[in-house]
Order: structure tokens, then C-alpha cells, then sequence
């Protein structure tokens, strides 16, 4: 486990420190509870993570073990260039109150906009005509429309706009539709990954593609 002094991968707030202290007060051996913070996956197209207590002799040997105040910090091995630069903060929010995670980086290079996405590779143009003469002709009906943002490692990104874009369905038409008919065709891509901002956005159409 990492607990020298090098640079910690993440920051925690004087709030949401004092938060975390005073739920691990709680617990039956507080002076062994440590703040572990996972990555758990990708959910809309941004990482998912659990932030839980548990006692640091857990922690194997590549884990990063991170000392903030009276707060001891455990970030796994497999997570840890992911959370890199990140903040534990504490939200007061009525609504989404609790502690959040900001400045987590993109699952994808080019969806955060550092790398412009390369889609001229044959895995892409074949997810690509998959869209453009399978899933669109189909979702047009109802003004929907997805287009093909990045494909990565296996993953495919789709940026859902028009009618798709903020509809309750969008989750059901993604799973049970688009991603089955994308990896039917294309073998290579085992998931499909959505990145839309359903609180946004106009509300584009599909126009099929010249031949």
C-alpha cells in the first residue's frame, strides 16, 4: 500500500472531512475505519464509484493509502489514475444531499475533449452504418436520432438527441434496441455506452445518408 508523502490522488474538503469522521464515530472500531473510494463502472457515460467505511488493513499492497487530517483515505489500485485529481465534497443539497465526487475525468479521452475521437477505423465505420441505416431510419419516427461519439477499448459511445434526448424511454431504447442491433452486427464492441445530456439540448433530425 502506498503512504509516503507523495502526492495524494484526491482531495477532501474540511466539510465533507468532518462529515466522514463523524460517521466513522458510529462504527464499532472508528480508529480502524477507513474512507474507501471505488470506481464501480461507467453510468451515462461517466464513472460510478461507491464511497464506503471499511478497516484499512483491507487495503492489498498496491492500493493508495492517503493520510487527510484525522482522515485516513483508501483509493484501490484499479481506480486510482481515474480518481486522480478528484475532490471529495459535501453537497447540502435537500434533494442530492451527501457526499459527491467532482472533477472525475471523462472514461473517454475524446468525449472529455482532450482528444479529438478517431472514428475513421473500421470497428467505427461499421457501428456507424449500423446507425445510419438500422437505428435511425427506426428512431426517426419519433424525431429521435444517435450519433456515434467515440468507440473505445470495446465500448461504444452514443450521443442520443431529437426526440430520444430527456425521454423517460431512452434507457429502454438504448439497451433493448440500439445496443442489441450494434452488437448483432458488430461483434467487436461489447457495450454501448450513452453519453447524452438528457437536460439539454435542441432537437436535431435524422436525415438519411446520401449514396
Amino acid at each position: 500500500m502506498t503512504t509516503d508523502g507523495s502526492t495524494p490522488i484526491l482531495a477532501v474538503t474540511d466539510e465533507a472531512r468532518a462529515k466522514v469522521l463523524g460517521f466513522r464515530e458510529q462504527a464499532p472500531t472508528p480508529e480502524r475505519q477507513a474512507m474507501w473510494i471505488e470506481i464501480t463502472g461507467i453510468s451515462g457515460g461517466e464513472w460510478s464509484y461507491n464511497m464506503s467505511l471499511r478497516p484499512v488493513e483491507e487495503a492489498g499492497p498496491d492500493d493508495h493509502v492517503e493520510r487527510h487530517g484525522d482522515l485516513t483515505v483508501v483509493v484501490p489500485a484499479h481506480g486510482a489514475e481515474k480518481l486522480r485529481g478528484a475532490t471529495v465534497e459535501w453537497s447540502g443539497d435537500l434533494f442530492a444531499g451527501g457526499l459527491k465526487l467532482t472533477g472525475l475525468s471523462s472514461p473517454s479521452p475524446a468525449i472529455g475533449g482532450r482528444t479529438p475521437a478517431d472514428l475513421s477505423g473500421d470497428v467505427a465505420q461499421r457501428v456507424f452504418q449500423v446507425l445510419e441505416h438500422q437505428v435511425n431510419p427506426a428512431i426517426s419516427a419519433h424525431g429521435g436520432r444517435a450519433d456515434l461519439v467515440a468507440v473505445e477499448e470495446g465500448a461504444a459511445y452514443l450521443r442520443l438527441s431529437g426526440g430520444c434526448q430527456g425521454c423517460g424511454m431512452a434507457t429502454v431504447t438504448l439497451g433493448q434496441g440500439i445496443e442489441v442491433a450494434i452488437k448483432d452486427n458488430v461483434p467487436e464492441i461489447h457495450q454501448v455506452i450513452d453519453v447524452t445530456d438528457h437536460a439539454a439540448g435542441t432537437n436535431p433530425y435524422f436525415e438519411s445518408a446520401k449514396k
